[in-house]
């Protein structure tokens, strides 16, 4: 089993710590940067809207799809090759994406993008734990998932600078510095590791995998289109959806089989109080965390006027809330325990969106940056404690499995969060800008209250009493 007590980080936990954060940055802040870039692509490719959306859509897709394989990837090749070699693969699609030549080019590209970047997410996670030798604390934790924080609050600020002052192409370019150092970090600072057995004796859960993955890929296709005109009774919305579910749940049937199939995730680890419940965390953290990120920008642009840049600075001190939380939240998980601080923090983020609930037009800014802070110091404590939980009960040879089904969890909530702020907004931008904003903070304050209810579930004790 992991240990969950709060050991010191070794220097090589901490190099190791490092090179997995430089390769994993650049794979987290593009996938929210080029959200910025929508409308931006659609004129410069001569494209519309709809179809430009697919460049995020595609590479969220991708992500899914990739999620699943990252488990045996690791027994086959080692962590450390399927690492780099997604760094590669993230890098070489990041240069093709920013020479693409026109929409189709461009959305194709980023779907080799998202592929590695959805081996990239998990591998992060396990190959941490991995090198902590399943010393599983908050303080590795928080280092670990410090990219997942902070990329959506710091990917609209750099987005921003890049559109307002460079080419397009830019937001894939930079990439490629950024990998360069991760790669030679982690050729020099990840242990190296063998596969579990010989090549040939990993077999993929083929089955598995031709269920998980398109259903993955199929509810968040319906998601993502929830807010579109016909909502739930739309086609484009309900086959997705449908199709997504019923594979889902033929996958749940397939893998609580018997042992020897191998599931290619295994969900009998859901089983587990730590495991299950920090899944479920993650899930509400996930949609709460999603659903204001994808308000606040919209906010400054459309009701407040101001310009992509002006946007994504604005969202800056919630960043430093984020980046602020991971300091202290490890001393307050010794204290009070994970679930008291998972708590806190969902309320102190749901009570510090309360005034762009109450806002308008002509609310200061100054006042909304000061709410953003403290928003980022309570969606900044939500990821850590769970993260740390889940591990707990966890063997060494179940570590991928459980990052699998944690960062599934997360990624599924994200896409319910956003769908549900996205329909309130479309559905009451009719009656007036300023209360069909009010309305969808609501929505996103409901959310992170409700939050609350699969908390109450993850262990009260502190680490130390593991």
């Amino acid at each position: 089993m992991t240990e969950t007590t709060e050991v010191k980080l070794s220097p090589q936990v901490k190099n190791a710590l490092l090179a997995l954060i430089v390769g994993g940055i650049a794979a987290i802040l593009d996938s929210t940067m080029v959200t910025l870039a929508i409308h931006t692509l659609a004129v410069k490719l001569h494209s519309t809207t709809g179809t430009i959306q697919w460049v995020t859509t595609g590479f969220l897709l991708a992500m899914a799809v990739a999620i699943p394989v990252t488990g045996w990837a690791e027994r086959r090749w080692g962590g450390k090759r399927v690492w780099m070699a997604a760094l590669v693969v993230f890098v070489l699609a990041s240069v093709l994406c920013a020479v693409s030549w026109n929409d189709i080019s461009l959305i194709g590209f980023r779907v080799l993008q998202g592929f590695g970047a959805g081996l990239i997410f998990p591998l992060m996670q396990t190959l941490a734990v991995r090198a902590a030798g399943g010393h599983v604390s908050s303080r590795l934790m928080a280092a670990v998932s410090l990219p997942i924080a902070l990329g959506p609050i710091l990917g609209p600020v750099i987005g921003g600078v890049v559109l307002n002052w460079l080419s397009w192409r830019w937001l894939f370019l930079i990439n490629v510095p950024v990998i360069a150092v991760g790669l030679l970090l982690a050729r020099r600072f990840l242990p190296a590791d063998r596969p579990e057995s010989p090549a040939g004796r990993v077999r993929l859960d083929w089955i598995g995998l031709v269920l998980l993955a398109p259903g993955l890929a199929g509810i968040l296709l319906g998601l993502s289109q929830l807010s579109e005109d016909g909502g739930i009774g739309h086609a484009g919305v309900l086959a997705p959806l449908l199709a997504g579910v019923a594979l889902l749940a033929a996958f749940v049937v397939w893998a609580l089989g018997p042992a020897e199939r191998r599931p290619v995730v295994d969900i009998r680890l859901l089983r587990l109080r730590s495991l299950g419940s920090a899944s479920a965390v993650l899930f509400t953290a996930g949609a709460a965390m999603y659903a204001g990120m994808f308000l606040l920008p919209l906010y400054y642009q459309q009701l407040r006027g101001e310009s992509v840049l002006d946007a994504g600075l604005l969202l800056i001190p919630q960043g430093v809330g984020a980046l602020a939380s991971r300091f202290v939240v490890g001393k307050l998980v010794d204290g009070f325990g994970a679930r008291a601080v998972t708590i806190a923090g969902f309320l102190l983020a749901a009570l510090a969106t309360v005034p762009f609930a109450l806002a308008g037009a002509g609310t200061s800014l100054w006042w909304l940056g000061a709410v953003l802070l403290v928003r980022g110091l309570g969606i900044g404590a939500v990821l850590i404690p769970p993260m740390s939980v889940a591990y707990q009960d966890i063997r060494p040879a179940g570590i991928p499995h459980a990052t699998m089904n944690t960062r599934i969890a997360q990624q599924v909530g994200a896409s319910f969060g956003t769908a549900i702020v996205a329909v309130a907004l479309q559905s009451l931008l009719g009656h007036g800008a300023t209360g069909a904003f009010r309305d969808a903070f609501w929505w996103a304050i409901g959310i992170t209250v409700a939050a609350v209810l699969p908390t109450v579930a993850l262990p009260a004790g502190k680490p130390a009493d593991h």
